[in-house]
């Protein structure tokens, strides 16, 4: 049921916790599937993605024991553990968990069905067609979901890096249970790589090896020895920072904005949204366990896109709060997510006055003074445009309604709860 948000004009300020990483989450719970033993990963929420994924580890036989903010889960061990798959995989509406389980299923040599909601099937999976088809495997995709059929073999694989990170990471999760070696090199450009680099962290803090080498010619190879056993271990997931960009660009804005449960050694490549905020002459300083963000007079700056798509749609909103024209380049990826986010976000900022225009996949915003929204603001059934937009109408100080704000149930659920611990009021229709 579509769930109407009605933002007041009110004062914020205060100290909020951000939610666990998403992309964290995603691997430590399927490595703890894969895992022989017992895992314990702990700092983790329940959005509608991470059940997603719980529930493909389920279907491969690890045993889910949820609490209240961890999860324990008993792995398989290897592939010969996985078990008979009785009915489709239900990925709901998030790419990683659907990326990153082809590969795994595809282990058990049976013929499985992959489903989903909203344009989760809109989205390519022209590299795993290509793989499969390849090795003679079927592959077969349609707007209700994916099927496939064969156990993909290992050996060398050579894929583009202007691909999601996605592509990349299902097959490393899959290669340490294959009979032998495999490699996987990736081709420049190497967009996105510091999601990968999350997986391999992640993989090893499990027991699995895997190298990476740098080509004189650009391109990165990983080579993963098999087989291999993923060991049982504990996990915590740290807090995640694209999550937390969006707290970060309103605290520039109005100031007095305490964001914690942040690792300021993290690898997510979305920490990147402090040197951007720094760039743009935002104000702010480290804290115990994360940052305090100050009122900042903002200026526009050249942001690449290319290793930080999550970024888009709150990037747009610092824009329109930054003197002079902030250029957002490489940012094509956005039309491929949960909604078209170059298109959402130029729509609907544009009902609060802002000048953005799209050239291909180059962005133009042009700081003004927002007004209130001359009509509702659309969600566009997507949890980063609502949560982008709820920033923008906050940090303006306007009242704005926006409409389907159940979307950030995907990935940060007390998103509202948050905004209103920090003095934000909002009402629900």
């Amino acid at each position: 049921m579509s769930v109407d948000a009605r933002l007041h004009v009110s004062r914020l300020g205060g100290t909020a916790t951000v939610p666990p990483s998403k992309s964290a989450a995603h691997r430590a719970v399927l490595c703890a599937a894969l895992a022989d033993g017992v895992s314990h990963i702990t700092n983790i929420e329940y959005s509608q993605d991470i059940r997603a994924t719980l529930g493909a580890a389920a279907q491969l036989g690890a045993k889910i024991q949820e609490e209240e903010n961890a999860v324990t889960i008993t792995g398989r061990g290897n592939a010969s553990g996985f078990v008979t798959v009785t009915r489709p995989v239900f990925c709901n509406e998030s790419g990683s968990t659907l990326r990153f389980m082809i590969p795994l299923f595809s282990l058990t040599a049976q013929k499985i069905r992959f489903t989903g909601a909203g344009r989760l099937f809109d989205r390519p999976q022209a590299v795993y067609q290509m793989l499969f088809d390849r090795q003679g495997l079927r592959f077969e995709q349609n707007p209700d979901g994916i099927t496939i059929f064969g156990r993909l073999r290992p050996g060398g694989f050579t894929l583009p890096g202007d691909i999601s990170s996605q592509f990349i990471s299902g097959l490393l999760f899959a290669a340490p249970l294959m009979e032998s070696e495999s490699s996987i090199e990736v081709l420049p450009p190497y967009e996105s790589r510091s999601y990968v680099d999350l997986t391999v962290a992640a993989m090893q803090q499990f027991g699995v090896k895997v190298t990476a080498r740098a080509r004189k010619n650009g391109s990165v190879i990983y080579r993963i020895a098999a087989p291999q056993r993923y060991n049982a271990t504990d996990f915590a997931v740290e807090g995640d920072y694209s999550q937390a960009a969006f707290l970060a660009v309103l605290g520039c804005v109005i100031g007095g904005i305490t964001v914690t449960g942040l690792n300021p050694d993290s690898q997510q490549g979305d920490k990147v949204i402090l040197d951007i905020l720094q760039r743009c002459g935002g104000k702010f300083k480290a804290v115990t366990g994360g940052y305090r963000f100050s009122r900042s007079l903002l200026r526009a700056t050249e942001i690449d896109l290319a290793d930080c798509p999550d970024l888009g749609p709150i990037l747009f909103t610092l824009g329109c709060f930054c003197s002079g024209e902030t250029v957002i380049r490489n940012a094509g990826r956005l039309r491929l997510k949960e909604s078209d986010r170059i298109d959402a976000m130029q729509t609907e900022l544009k009902k609060m006055g802002a000048r953005i225009e799209v050239d291909g996949d180059e962005v133009h915003i042009t700081g003004v003074a927002l007004h209130a929204p001359n009509a509702p603001l659309s969600g566009h059934n997507d949890h980063r445009i609502v949560m982008a937009l709820a920033v923008a109408a906050c940090a303006s100080g306007l009242p704005a309604l926006l409409t389907g704000a159940e979307a950030v149930n995907k990935s940060w659920p007390a998103f509202w709860d948050t905004l209103r611990a920090l003095g934000a009021k909002v009402e629900f229709d």
